[in-house]
């Protein structure tokens, strides 16, 4: 194998898995030390230079960080850095000074179609640019799904004000209430370049007999959080059914007992853990008395003379087939109706685009999606760009940030007469953690300690209030014990071959075995020799040459914990401790700096 370039920007930024799995690339364990600091501001900033939304995706990040963190390597839970960027959040002073400012308009104007996470992340990007941002949203607020869909005690509104409201306090021209009604005609209007973020505003029907005749009773799930968030709806029927097994369909039974449902049940075709909703959810559901049954495929509504009295159900099983594909097959159990005053519907949710005339350069396909890239989130239009649910369909919030940076890069760089499909590389920054012979700037523990809990708030006062916040966040102790597990992945070891007298001290002292001093071969025979085993191909190896004897020096980056005791135990220095920093702002994945601008 060759030498490992160190240099390359993406080579240490994978081995930074939690920053590798997020799709905007927080750099988590910077965030995290500065928590353990008490240095909470620069904590929020680290997070909202990247992610945009610390707040609120403290409380609702569907988390891809966490099954990558390294803590995994020790024990099984991975540290709660979702909760801990909520702890930024939480405990930060005034940050609005630390906000970049209005500038000089630059002549041109961005329309901004929607007013959710990717669409505000957009403009968040280019108004300190000197682009004028205008945004329609047919809400008279800002904020999307995040403020309609999401119910108030997972998320309250105080906190989607404050985060929005720095957006829009960068001269951002929010025109709520204005609902775009024509692709056409918004082209036809003197903007250089527009944003799609409209979501995926319509849920999925489900078309089984007594659907129309018990229609008064049965309502679309997304539909009916946004009438309780706005507040039209306040009341539900003692017994409610909910229909579906994601994080929409939890979010609706959690609402449905605040709002008077004591029996509420949720029923879903798969099993219980094929279910798309996040465990977390599962989870907050079940304490609050919810059962989830499973393998129940619906038939049909049952009524009396219009009145809904229950849902019909067929007994399903799982069977898969050699290639591990699951079907549902009937159990040859009787169907089984179960009785109810409401059903909501939470069966998925579809994009809706009648606004859009297909004639006007956009073109979609056999799925009625538009054609988008998924780097540059170019569509076929070149002044059209898309982001969030509109482009791909129904995701998470991190994930219509991440494509409104992508899509913000672009449009800056078309308009600068760029080509839009060169992604500049991210800046990377290594610099030794050293402060004495055999000391580092940060401390390394690997301990067992377990994760600890966020502390909730009694489940009869929470079910009392539909907008009493149910997760109570870490307190400042809570926290400091949660951060001081991160094993500080972005701390590497770093080793110099002609340093190294080949002792072996490092591989004696190593408490995962992750480094090996053999002869080189071929990639698939040094994963052999290693010893330790190396089952996760998508981890690269760290190869080493210029040591004296001829052989190379491996390290297996997929088991590595960044722990430092091979650069405590070296006799000579051949390994050190680096902190590794990488800046996305010229990747597509930050604010664009003015320098770029300039450039």
């Amino acid at each position: 194998m060759k030498a490992t370039d160190i240099a390359a920007p993406d080579y240490f930024h994978k081995v930074v898995d939690c920053q590798w799995a997020c799709p905007a690339h927080t750099p988590v364990p910077e965030y995290i030390r500065l928590i353990a600091e008490g240095r909470y501001s620069d904590a929020y900033m680290i997070n909202w230079r990247s992610n945009v939304f610390p707040g609120i995706l403290g409380r609702t990040c569907d988390r891809p960080c966490e099954p990558a963190c390294r803590r995994g390597r020790v024990e099984e839970t991975p540290v709660a850095i979702c909760r801990l960027k909520r702890v930024a959040a939480d405990f930060k002073d005034d940050v609005k000074h630390r906000m970049p400012r209005p500038s000089a308009k630059n002549g041109k104007r961005i329309a901004i179609v929607g007013g959710g996470p990717a669409s505000l992340t957009v403009a968040r990007d280019l108004a300190p640019l000197g682009y004028h941002c205008t945004v329609f949203d047919a809400d008279p607020k800002a904020g999307g799904m995040m403020r309609t869909q999401i119910p108030k005690f997972r998320l309250p509104d105080s906190v989607i004000d404050e985060e929005t409201d720095y957006i829009l306090g960068l001269g951002i021209d929010f025109r709520g209430g204005q609902r775009i009604d024509s692709l056409k005609k918004l082209l036809g209007e003197s903007h250089d370049a527009i944003f799609v973020g409209s979501g995926a505003p319509r849920g999925r029907e489900l078309d089984i007999p007594g659907r129309k005749q018990a229609a008064s009773h049965i309502h679309i799930g997304i539909d009916w959080l946004s009438s309780v968030s706005f507040g039209h709806t306040d009341t539900i029927g003692r017994r409610v059914i909910v229909l579906g097994g994601g994080n929409t369909a939890m979010d609706c039974c959690r609402t449905a007992r605040r709002l008077g449902g004591e029996d509420v049940k949720v029923i879903v075709r798969s099993g219980f853990e094929e279910m798309k909703a996040s465990p977390w959810e599962k989870e907050d559901a079940l304490h609050e008395d919810i059962p989830i049954l499973n393998f129940m495929v619906p038939k049909a509504f049952t009524h009396d003379r219009g009145k809904l009295t229950g849902v019909t159900f067929e007994k399903v099983r799982a069977e898969y087939d050699a290639n591990g594909r699951r079907n549902l097959v009937p159990s040859g159990e009787p169907d089984q109706t179960i009785p109810c005053d409401d059903v909501l519907v939470a069966v998925g949710q579809e994009n809706a685009f009648p606004w859009i005339e297909r004639d006007c350069g956009v073109e979609f396909d056999k799925w009625n999606m538009p054609k988008v890239d998924a780097q540059t989130m170019a569509s076929t239009h070149p002044k059209v760009f898309f982001g969030g649910d509109a482009a791909f369909g129904p995701k998470n919030i991190i994930w219509a940030v991440a494509h409104g940076h992508d899509a913000a890069l672009s449009i800056h760089k078309q308009l600068s007469g760029e080509d839009i499909t060169e992604r500049p590389l991210p800046e990377v920054h290594v610099s030794s953690q050293k402060m004495g012979i055999h000391e580092w700037s940060y401390d390394n523990d690997v301990s067992g300690d377990k994760r600890y809990k966020v502390p909730h708030r009694d489940k009869v006062v929470a079910l009392k209030d539909i907008r009493t916040e149910v997760e109570l966040g870490y307190d400042v102790k809570l926290a400091l014990g949660e951060a001081q597990r991160c094993l500080n992945c972005d701390i590497q070891t770093v080793f110099a071959a002609p340093l190294c007298i080949e002792c072996d001290a490092c591989v004696d002292i190593c408490p995962m075995d992750c480094i090996t001093f053999t002869e080189n071969g071929e990639e698939a025979d040094l994963r052999q020799r290693l010893k330790a085993p190396s089952p996760h191909l998508d981890q690269d190896l760290y190869v080493a040459d210029g040591l004296k004897t001829g052989r190379v020096m491996i390290k297996d980056e997929d088991v590595c914990l960044h722990c430092g005791l091979c650069a405590e135990r070296c006799p000579t220095g051949a390994w050190d401790m680096q902190k590794y920093l990488i800046d996305m702002t010229h990747a597509g994945t930050s604010c664009p700096s003015k320098s770029r601008s300039a450039a």
